[in-house]
């Protein structure tokens, strides 16, 4: 094993609304390394949304991939929970206490999505490589571009908000990849069902539309890679 791909919700939401999960299926044959989800991103899109009509599909079609041992838990790694929950519950003291506004704090970032940063945390601390597949804008932009977090989250709240600095080195360590961009791999790999010139502009409008945070001018660069 050389590295480490840790899912985030939203990945696997978005990949599995749009009947894309095969990928992962195909992608696992030729990456020399894990696909791992933490037990609180498996609540996420597993265990909670079974339980509603509306989300079943979504969240048998992740079973499947756990079921499967394409995607597996951190135990397979000899990480117990207690691990990554005292992790996460640091990470989103320090996350959820970085934005605030008229005085109080505005949480900024989800449990599951602060897991996988405990788990990434806890693999370079062992020195394996790893890489979190997020499709939200808000922990990228934390971890890649903190000095841009005020303007983000301003422009989402519709009002003035105050950082702190101390959240804008905290998260440097963390490397992403969107689902969009998986799909792009997976295509350069010949691994969509789905050929022809506009396979590829197909899938990754598809992630857009259905959970990435991507910009049109990134898909219009994606396509040329």
């Amino acid at each position: 094993m050389t590295k480490i791909l840790i899912f985030d919700s939203g990945a696997l939401i978005t990949l599995s609304m749009n009947g894309l999960t095969y990928l992962l299926e195909k992608l696992k044959k030729t990456f020399h390394g894990k696909f791992i989800i933490t037990e609180e991103v498996k609540y996420e899109v597993i265990d909670r949304p079974i339980k509603v009509p509306r989300f079943e599909l979504e969240a048998l079609r992740i079973k499947k991939l756990l079921t499967s041992n394409i995607l597996e838990l951190p135990s397979s790694l000899n990480i117990d929970n207690k691990t990554i929950k005292s992790k996460t519950r640091k990470f989103m003291e320090i996350a959820n206490q970085s934005v605030s506004s008229k005085g109080r704090w505005i949480k900024i970032i989800s449990e599951g999505e602060t897991s996988c940063l405990a788990l990434s945390s806890e693999l370079t601390k062992r020195n394996i490589e790893n890489i979190i597949a997020i499709d939200e804008r808000t922990t990228r932009i934390l971890a890649e571009k903190p000095q841009n977090l005020g303007k983000l989250m301003s422009r989402k709240l519709h009002k003035e908000v105050q950082i702190s600095n101390k959240a804008l080195n905290e998260f440097k360590q963390f490397k992403f990849i969107r689902s969009t961009e998986l799909v792009l791999v997976a295509h350069k790999k010949g691994l969509l069902n789905i050929k022809g010139p506009k396979a590829l502009e197909a899938v990754l409008y598809a992630t857009k539309f259905k959970g990435s945070s991507v910009s049109f001018d990134e898909i219009n660069i994606l396509k040329k890679m």
